[in-house]
């Protein structure tokens, strides 16, 4: 399935703390930012439910798209 995420990151700097967040993350899980994008788009792709994780990461603030 893939999650899609608008977000508050907006820098570099908070694209490597939320980077840091989503390393630990298992392997499995692939993910990516598109800060091209006027919501800062987080896409995530996993087998596994991650939306309370990501929703409550306590690093950068996030909604979920549909």
């Amino acid at each position: 399935m893939v999650y899609v995420f608008k977000t508050s990151v907006d820098t570099k700097s908070k694209l490597e703390l939320a980077s840091a967040v989503l390393n630990e993350l298992p392997s499995s899980i692939l993910w990516n930012f598109d800060l091209e994008d006027c919501d800062n788009i987080l896409r995530i792709e996993s087998e596994i439910e991650i939306t309370d994780l990501i929703l409550n990461n306590g690093i950068f603030d996030c909604i979920e798209l549909d």
